[in-house]
């Protein structure tokens, strides 16, 4: 014979308090005395009480889920080492608040249907928009929908439009590009990320605001994130300027595949060009030499943009974009 699942009035009948108590409780309530939610949660292990969330929704009108969208290709999501940081930061952080996390890839058209279709049926409280692009038509067509977005890194040209969170991109850019002039560095290169990203746009800003974009113009190759692009990025500005001594990198992936082209091409790192990443994800210390980077704190980004979420998922009030600083680390390879 199947038990009974045990029910709210359960939980009430053993905490000894009202069905309307454990029903607050549940529902977030601020408002319910200590010594009853502590009756609460006893009772809610004793009784092996789990909440319906169906039955939550339909008195509550939310789902108890977020959707993060990712608008990169799948293969990204496991390159790259940053993926995942915020993907475990966004998961912890939403599961204190009893939410559950959807991920989406929305990497084209069609999956940026499937992810406005899905939205758009009812089955998340918000959205949590990762590595957005200028242009992108996705975050336009979810602000017709009355469900909360907030981007984690500006979405450029929507910065007044989308809340975000984000590291301080051109000053981790700046403070970067600083160091390796005053290491005495005089034919300094970078390689960008994308330029339709904030991390590529403000990175390459930065490292201008430093030796000015005249000078710097012809010192400028573009990649895409990748440690091929990286590779590959690294080959042409050899080619063009052969005697670069120095080169920042706009992420640590892209710097790992420069480290190889230079190794290929018998340069020595850094006596004969110092080589500088950002992130300081898992790969600046698997590098050979280990990378001198600048550190992004990448799990702080992810708690601020989901509080920023679940705050405004509540009804608080955006006050401005929450933008964290960043700090320079010096290893081997400057």
């Amino acid at each position: 014979m199947q038990r009974r699942r045990p029910t709210i009035h359960d939980v009430a009948a053993v905490a000894g308090v009202s069905r309307g108590t454990v029903s607050r409780l549940l529902n977030g309530d601020k408002y319910v005395s200590t010594s009853a939610k502590v009756a609460i949660e006893r009772a809610i292990a004793e009784t092996g009480y789990v909440v319906n969330r169906n039955a939550r929704s339909l008195v509550t009108q939310r789902t108890g889920s977020v959707v993060m969208v990712l608008s990169e290709p799948q293969e990204k999501l496991f390159e790259d080492p940053n993926f995942s940081v915020l993907l475990r930061t966004a998961t912890r952080r939403l599961a204190e608040r009893d939410v559950s996390l959807v991920l989406m890839i929305a990497a084209d058209d069609s999956d940026r249907d499937r992810v406005v279709r899905y939205v758009r049926g009812g089955h998340a409280d918000g959205v949590l928009l990762i590595s957005t692009h200028a242009g992108d038509p996705l975050p336009d067509r979810l602000s017709d929908i009355p469900v909360m977005a907030v981007a984690q890194g500006a979405v450029l040209g929507r910065e007044n439009v989308i809340p975000y969170a984000a590291a301080d991109d051109r000053e981790g850019a700046r403070q970067m590009t600083r160091y390796l002039a005053g290491q005495g560095r005089r034919r300094i290169a970078t390689i960008t990320g994308p330029l339709d990203t904030p991390g590529g746009a403000l990175r390459l800003a930065g490292f201008c605001d430093v030796l000015g974009r005249r000078a710097a113009k012809r010192l400028i190759e573009h990649g895409d994130y990748t440690q091929l692009g990286g590779e590959s990025a690294m080959a042409r500005l050899l080619e063009r300027a052969p005697d670069i001594d120095a080169v920042f990198v706009g992420s640590d992936l892209m710097a790992a595949g420069a480290l190889s082209t230079l190794r290929a091409a018998g340069r020595r790192v850094p006596d004969d060009v110092a080589v500088a990443g950002f992130d300081d994800s898992a790969v600046a210390m698997t590098t050979h030499p280990p990378l001198t980077t600048i550190r992004q704190p990448l799990a702080r980004v992810a708690e601020e943009t989901v509080g920023l979420l679940l705050g405004l998922i509540d009804g608080a009030e955006y006050t401005g974009p929450v933008i964290l600083p960043t700090e320079l680390v010096v290893r081997e390879s400057a």
